[in-house]
């Protein structure tokens, strides 16, 4: 009996001091979306991302979305992967759609539990490395997502476009 209430005793601390402690603080809501990127500074982030992969000598192919995930712009570079055309217009698509980089998704369902429900979604993107939003006075006003590198190269392109509006 002494067992049992032991044990008893030890369960409804355990219920007590997890309920007590504290969650993890939730992620700030997303940027909200603006109006949507213009021909104009699309032309500016293909060049400073294409400016980036030239000069590291990277073959990748470099999509611009607006916010409703539609192309604005693509370039395909020479000896570019055929599949990298799908893959980073994926990965933009999840930028905008997310209103976040690739890679917190990806690195949201590396960490496992609830997130790998992310994927179940089925079209909204591709859930690695290599697409960012781009963000104009606090607005999204679309994405840009590139492919045809290691996914760390392909978001120092991405990035390299995103300061091109600086």
């Amino acid at each position: 009996m002494f067992r049992t209430a032991a044990i008893a005793t030890a369960i409804a601390l355990t219920t007590i001091i997890s309920a007590g402690a504290q969650q993890p603080a939730a992620p700030p809501p997303p940027t909200a979306y603006g109006p949507s990127i213009s021909f104009t500074m699309a032309k500016k982030v293909m060049a400073a991302a294409e400016a980036e992969a030239v000069k590291n000598n990277w073959n990748m192919v470099i999509t611009i979305l607006d916010t409703a995930g539609r192309p604005v712009m693509m370039a395909r570079m020479d000896n570019s992967l055929l599949a990298s055309i799908g893959v980073s217009e994926g990965k933009a698509r999840t930028a905008v759609g997310f209103r976040r980089p690739s890679k917190a998704i990806d690195d949201a369902i590396a960490g496992g539990g609830g997130a790998l429900r992310f994927l179940s979604i089925s079209g909204e993107g591709v859930f690695i490395q290599g697409g960012l939003p781009v963000v104009i006075d606090g607005k999204v006003v679309g994405a840009i997502g590139v492919s045809g590198g290691a996914s760390p190269q392909d978001e120092q392109v991405a990035q390299a476009g995103l300061d091109g509006l600086k």
